[in-house]
């Protein structure tokens, strides 16, 4: 006679273990952290990585509440907390650096989280409905005082499950952070070669700028100098026998083209006709010549301001600064060499330091690769 007694013994010991142990896993799954995976996601950033995550939520409490596992059908139950371990910024953070390919070679990205949001609710037939919603923004380091904003991403994942089940959220949370992994990479890939925020070069083209036709401005040429027709303004009294404002300004373009910032600086000096007069018995070759050197003088500063901008090596970070002093820099070297040509020729009436001016006038301009304008 075989004896089942120490079999239904052992039987009993073991459903048992599996309730206790049952109990054991609602409890944490209802109590314990959220625990993200190890994975290693089919994501290859070939244009960034991500240096670091900053937690910019305005609600930094708990990430979920989950609704708990209903034992008998049709009751209620509210939601209950649930935190991720660590904290949101130490367990996503974490989650990235483990499962993202970090090549520091590349561009360095920071993603702030402003949402980690995990809510469920009833949902009918006894079914639980949760909503993972992710908000984060991107910001590439450039090594200025602040990131510099890139985009932004929201996103989520919406599930549903058993009522009686306990909640097992990870999967869905992990899914969502890849879709926003992903948004970034793809993003990145689709801008590298025509966003200026990451350009990784620059280059300056320059052209003179013209007008035509021509209105009141006449833009410097050396096929175009001044005739007394330019002068338009009607003549003040004054003690000199002509007088002219030439100035010197430019035009930006710019273009990104494979990732390399195209500057077209189109270069203005320019003189207005309507502020040119001379008065009717000093219209000869002579005083013409003097104020033509005016306008040289402006187009000798422009030689200079290009000349700096070569000399200079340009930040994608910060390109107009150095491009705004340089051309101050022109913009007074111009005003001080006028103010010095009209001293020493003492407005033309020294004839000796006219033609010294002339000269010099005519090497710069040499020097610069302009063609002598005017004798």
């Amino acid at each position: 006679m075989i004896n089942l007694f120490p079999k239904i013994k052992y039987l009993h010991g073991l459903i048992l273990l599996l309730i206790v142990l049952s109990g054991f896993l609602s409890v944490q799954a209802q109590n314990g952290n959220i625990v993200l995976a190890d994975e290693k996601l089919q994501i290859v950033p070939t244009e960034f990585y991500v240096s670091k995550v900053v937690d910019e939520r305005q609600d930094r409490g708990a990430v979920a509440h989950l609704m708990p596992s209903l034992t008998t059908i049709g009751t209620t139950a509210k939601t209950y907390p649930v935190d991720l371990q660590g904290g949101a910024l130490t367990a996503i953070s974490w989650f990235i650096d483990h499962s993202l390919p970090k090549n520091k070679g590349l561009r360095p990205v920071i993603i702030a989280l402003k949402k980690v949001d995990i809510m469920e609710t009833e949902f009918p037939g006894n079914k639980v409905e949760g909503r993972v919603s992710l908000a984060f923004s991107f910001d590439i380091d450039r090594g200025e005082d602040e990131p510099l904003a890139l985009a932004e991403y929201k996103g989520g994942v919406v599930y549903t499950r058993d009522a009686t089940r306990a909640a097992n959220v990870e999967p869905f949370l992990r899914q969502a952070l890849e879709g926003g992994l992903l948004y970034l990479n793809n993003w990145m890939n689709a801008q590298v070669n025509t966003n200026i925020k990451l350009a990784h070069g620059i280059k300056i083209t320059f052209s003179d700028y013209n007008e035509k036709p021509e209105g009141d401005s006449i833009y410097y040429s050396v096929s175009r100098p001044l005739t007394w027709s330019d002068f338009q303004s009607i003549v003040p009294n004054s003690k000199y026998e002509a007088e002219v404002f030439p100035t010197l300004g430019y035009d930006e373009r710019t273009e990104v083209v494979k990732g390399v910032i195209n500057l077209r600086l189109a270069i203005k000096v320019c003189l207005p006709k309507s502020a040119a007069w001379a008065k009717t018995g000093s219209r000869n070759d002579y005083t013409l010549n003097h104020e033509q050197r005016h306008f040289d003088i402006s187009r000798i500063a422009a030689g200079h301001f290009k000349r700096m901008l070569n000399e200079i090596t340009l930040s994608t970070a910060n390109y107009d600064g150095p491009i705004n002093v340089a051309y101050l820099d022109a913009y007074r070297e111009m005003s001080n060499l006028q103010k010095l040509y009209d001293t020493e020729t003492r407005h033309g009436t020294d004839i000796i330091m006219q033609r010294k001016w002339n000269a010099r006038i005519d090497r710069e301009l040499k020097e610069l690769g302009v063609k002598k304008a005017a004798d």
